[in-house]
């Protein structure tokens, strides 16, 4: 379980400072998935940074298990069972995409094995599993094979970052093969198909929590308030 209390975010902008992120207090369950969703510049990727501790809040705790993580480096949480897999993914130079998921699992995998994570981001593994994973793939390879390495790292709370972006259909409609049981999941996305997925959804409003709960119920809010806005215009 994962629970964030009252977290700010503030920057330096000029002379002024500017609150990113207001009093985000809200929890994460284990065996389930929470979808973050909002508009552009609502704070979504920023809380996902702070919760993996790329980003440090500007006041506020994270706990992790029971266990005050806010102090704690990206390595320290990974070790603890944090893992993230970034909107736009890092590629690297003369290294095999097999090498790459034998350094997320920290073991070497058998082919069969490799392979299987490779499938279940909907990627024929005969044909990448020796490739280098570099800028000759695509976007949309990339970020298939940056979902594989999140899923190789076994993390018990894992957080993607839009995994949809440059996703084609066929492949977005194998993403359920991300969510195993037992584990918590974190997705920032604006997918209504994958918002209706998720358990829950935590919507995000100028950096501030807008809405919080069961993912239908969230949805129907959020429909209404959509509304109401056409309603004022």
């Amino acid at each position: 379980m994962l629970e964030l209390s009252h977290i700010y975010y503030k920057i330096k902008d000029k002379d002024t400072e500017k609150t990113i992120l207001e009093d985000i207090s809200c929890v994460f369950d284990s065996d389930c998935v929470t979808a973050i969703t909002g508009h552009n510049g609502s704070g979504k990727s920023t809380l996902t940074k702070i919760i993996m501790g790329i980003l440090k809040p500007t006041s506020g705790k994270i706990y992790f298990n029971g266990r005050d993580i806010t102090d704690m480096s990206i390595d320290e949480r990974a070790r603890l069972g944090l893992t993230y897999a970034f909107q736009l993914p890092i590629t690297f130079r003369g290294i095999t995409i097999k090498e790459l998921i034998d350094i997320a699992s920290n073991e070497n995998n058998s082919i069969p094995k490799a392979c299987e994570y490779l499938s279940k981001v909907g990627i024929c593994a005969k044909d990448y599993i020796y490739r280098e994973y570099d800028k000759t793939l695509s976007g949309g390879e990339q970020k298939r094979i940056e979902l594989a390495l999140a899923i190789a790292k076994k993390g018990d709370c894992v957080i993607f970052d839009e995994p949809e972006a440059g996703i084609d259909l066929w492949s977005f409609e194998r993403l359920n093969n991300l969510f195993e049981k037992g584990k918590c999941y974190i997705v920032v996305s604006h997918q209504s198909r994958l918002l209706e997925r998720a358990d829950k959804i935590l919507l995000l409003t100028n950096g501030r929590v807008a809405d919080y709960g069961d993912s239908s119920k969230v949805m129907r809010n959020m429909t209404n308030m959509t509304c109401a806005r056409v309603k004022e215009d």
